[in-house]
C-alpha cells in the first residue's frame, strides 16, 4: 500500500504572516516548540517558511519583519505526494525539517521528520530507558522545565560577553547508550520532542549524537530496510563540542552560521555536561 503525504501530514499548522515583526515568529516557535514555521498570506497561500536559524541571523534588526527573514523558494509537497518522495527530499536537503503540503495553492498541512518517524516506528513501545545523567530517567515525556531545550536565555546580553556555561542546558540532560535500538532511539525523540540525542557511555563520556536524520533511511525513503539495529550502528561519532569555559561566540558560530541544531558541552575528560540548542541563544 502507497503511504501518501496526506496519511502522515500534520493538519493543524501553526503559521504567521509575512508582514509580521520577527520577535513574533520567535514567540510563537517558542509557544509551539517548532523550530520553523509556514509563512502564508490572507488566503492562507504559501509564500514562505522562517526558521529559528533565519530569526538567529537578524534578531539584531529591531524592525525586522518575517518577510525579511524567511525563505521563499520552498520545497512543497501535493496531498498525494508518495511519502518516500518527501523523505528523500527531505535527506537530500539537509536543513529541511519541515515540508508543507499544498493543494490548489492552498497550505492543508506539513510533514517533519518526527511525523515520517512517527507513521514508520508506531506502535512500538518502550521497554528500555533512556539515562538521564547522574541517574535513570524512565521513558516519558518530560516536564518542560527538565528538558535540554532552552527557553532563550541570552536575552539583551550581547553573546560576546557571555561563555557557554552562562546558556548552556545543564539540568536533566538525557542520554542514551550505544546498544538502544534504533526503534526505540526513534521513540526518545520522539517522545522528548527533540532533533538529536547525545550518546554516552556508563561513565557519561559523549560518545556521539544521533539525530532523526541518521534515522532517516530504509523504506521510507524508497531504500533498503537498514541493517542497522543499534544507535552505535549509525549515530555520528565525530562531533563538534564545545567547554563550558568556551566563549558563547564558539556555539554561536555553529548553531547559527553552520547549521547545527545540537551542540553538547564536554568538560576536559569528554564528560556531557550540557547541551546547547539554537534557543538558548535567543
Amino acid at each position: 500500500m502507497v503511504v501518501r503525504a496526506r496519511d502522515v501530514m500534520t493538519e493543524r499548522v501553526v503559521t504567521i504572516w509575512a508582514d509580521a515583526p520577527l520577535a513574533r515568529a520567535q514567540e510563537r516557535m517558542a509557544e509551539s516548540r517548532f523550530s520553523a514555521l509556514p509563512v502564508v498570506d490572507r488566503r492562507f497561500s504559501l509564500v514562505g517558511v522562517i526558521s529559528l536559524v533565519d530569526v538567529l541571523r537578524h534578531r539584531d534588526d529591531p524592525h525586522a519583519v518575517v518577510g525579511d527573514a524567511m525563505t521563499e523558494q520552498v520545497v512543497s509537497v501535493l496531498p498525494t505526494t508518495n511519502v518516500s518522495i518527501v523523505a528523500h527530499r527531505m535527506r537530500v536537503y539537509g536543513e529541511l525539517r519541515l515540508v508543507p503540503v499544498v493543494d490548489k495553492g492552498v497550505l492543508v498541512g506539513v510533514i517533519t521528520r518526527s511525523d515520517l518517524l512517527r507513521h514508520r516506528h508506531s506502535g512500538g513501545r518502550l521497554r528500555r530507558t533512556a539515562r538521564r545523567i547522574g541517574g535513570v530517567l524512565p521513558v516519558a515525556p518530560l516536564p518542560e522545565a527538565m528538558a535540554p531545550r532552552g527557553a532563550g536565555r541570552v536575552g539583551g546580553w550581547p553573546t560576546s560577553s557571555l561563555r557557554v556555561s552562562d546558556v548552556m542546558t545543564d539540568g536533566g540532560l538525557v542520554a542514551i547508550p550505544p546498544e538502544l535500538a534504533l526503534d526505540e532511539t526513534a521513540e526518545v525523540l520522539l517522545s522528548y520532542r527533540f532533533t538529536a540525542v547525545p550518546v554516552v557511555d556508563d561513565r557519561d563520556h559523549l560518545l556521539g549524537i544521533v539525530s532523526e536524520a541518521d534515522l532517516m533511511h530504509g523504506s521510507l525513503d524508497g531504500g533498503r530496510r537498514l541493517r542497522a539495529r543499534t544507535v552505535s550502528e549509525v549515530m555520528t561519532r565525530d562531533v563538534e563540542t564545545v567547554q563550558p569555559d568556551d566563549p558563547l561566540t564558539d556555539a554561536e558560530d555553529l548553531l547559527s552560521r553552520r547549521g547545527f541544531r545540537v551542540v553538547p558541552v564536554v568538560d576536559a575528560d569528554d564528560v556531557l555536561v550540557g547541551v546547547l540548542s539554537r534557543s538558548d541563544l535567543l
